[in-house]
């Protein structure tokens, strides 16, 4: 599968859990999507995209349906 990314904002945090185990937040802000495969995709933030998480498809494609997460191309 070819990478694919899209530009993105988030509009309500987002809920996520990091690699040691605890609850955090994708900040509301602009954001980079990335599929680099069909199991994960990739959500980069920050002002020069220092932060990142790796999201299952369902969980993106809930927050793309319920409008948290808008992408822009």
């Amino acid at each position: 599968m070819a990478t694919s990314s899209h530009s993105a904002r988030v509009t309500q945090p987002m809920p996520y859990k990091t690699v040691s185990g605890k609850n955090s937040h994708i900040p509301v802000g602009p954001c980079l999507v990335e599929q680099t495969g069909e199991q994960a995709i990739d959500i980069i933030w920050g002002p020069r995209g220092q932060s990142s998480t790796t999201l299952a498809p369902e969980l993106v494609a809930a927050a793309t349906d319920d409008g948290r997460l808008v992408l822009l191309d």
